[in-house]
């Protein structure tokens, strides 16, 4: 494969970084406009849903009712969530995109959003328009990881095999078009590498392959990689955020190690239907802030690996439009097409 340069503009993406160290105490600053907002009269005056683009028991459905929980408490109104997964979370979105635009249906998004924006051809929705950002809950890097007996012991070593045996390094993932998959494919194309694309139906088969010297690397969610990288079966190269990750401390990232401007981070956060009015969507962000912050929705997210955010909307909107286009130009450039 072809690698060309696809990140000239990169220093004017809005970057997770820049969320993470801006957002939230912008967020939490905002108490002048967001106490107006939450005081709209009528709102909310009965239950609200919240989809859930995945199964009952997986990280986003856990996230999900923890912070229901929180925003239930306060508002004095049940926050209903509902699992509607499918369709690489395009049941949920649509469900979302063709509700009323009266703020009581919402969807705890994740960054399956922004590619699938251009991993499809065609969607039932438009991935912007079609919605109304709130705000961006939580966020997780990736870890380059391989097997705790591997040569490779740093991101210049990865680059360094692959260069020697082109197309020989193998890499799994939990599915065509998946963050863990497209991971590699940034990385490579940064790196002007080529690594060999494995998927499989979900993340464990392909940690399994790598701790068992199968495999070569592997790209998985921090609350993935943690248990065998606690128990010694799997080694951090780095984790792909902008920032090192509070629970790995000592791990570098990739931007830091090889590839500047490299990053890659999983996300949740909170879409309304596109057309909601400023105030409910406003009083929503309110509540979504308080929530974040209360101890439930805290050790909800830290048993994940999971560092809160809570931007403001026009935050969140920018930072989804920026990984729009990050994944649009990846996908373009591997050639990645969905079966």
């Amino acid at each position: 494969m072809e690698h060309r340069e696809i990140w000239p503009q990169s220093r004017s993406r809005p970057t997770l970084a820049q969320v993470l160290s801006v957002g939230f105490v912008i967020a939490l600053s905002m108490s002048a406009v967001t106490s107006r907002a939450a005081a709209v009269p009528d709102f909310p005056a009965r239950p609200i849903r919240l989809i859930c683009p995945f199964a009952p028991g997986g990280g986003n459905d856990i996230f999900s009712r923890s912070i229901g929980a929180a925003i239930s408490k306060s508002v004095g109104q049940q926050v209903v969530v509902d699992n509607r997964p499918g369709a690489n979370t395009i049941i949920a979105m649509q469900l979302v995109a063709n509700a009323e635009p009266d703020g009581y249906t919402l969807v705890m998004a994740s960054s399956t959003l922004s590619i699938n924006a251009t991993l499809y051809p065609k969607l039932p929705y438009d991935s912007v328009k079609s919605f109304a950002p709130v705000s961006l809950a939580v966020s997780t890097p990736l870890v380059v990881a391989v097997n705790a007996s591997s040569p490779m012991k740093t991101i210049a070593d990865l680059i360094a095999a692959a260069k020697a045996k082109p197309g020989q390094i193998m890499y799994p993932s939990a599915g065509i078009g998946n963050s863990t998959h497209l991971a590699g494919e940034l990385l490579a194309a940064m790196a002007r590498i080529d690594l060999n694309h494995v998927p499989y139906k979900g993340s464990l088969p392909g940690i399994t392959e790598v701790i068992a010297g199968r495999l070569h690397v592997v790209f998985p969610t921090l609350p993935s990689a943690k248990p065998h990288l606690n128990s010694g079966r799997l080694r951090a190269l780095a984790v792909t955020s902008s920032k090192r990750a509070s629970s790995l401390p000592d791990v570098p990232t990739v931007a830091e190690s090889e590839l500047a401007g490299y990053e890659v981070s999983t996300w949740y956060g909170v879409l309304a239907t596109g057309g909601t009015p400023r105030r409910i969507v406003m009083a929503l962000h309110s509540e979504i802030v308080k929530a974040l912050v209360t101890p439930e929705v805290r050790k909800a997210a830290d048993a994940q690996g999971l560092e809160v955010v809570g931007n403001t909307p026009e935050q969140f909107a920018a930072y989804v439009q920026a990984e729009i286009g990050k994944w649009a130009k990846v996908i373009k450039t591997a050639g990645v097409k969905v079966e």
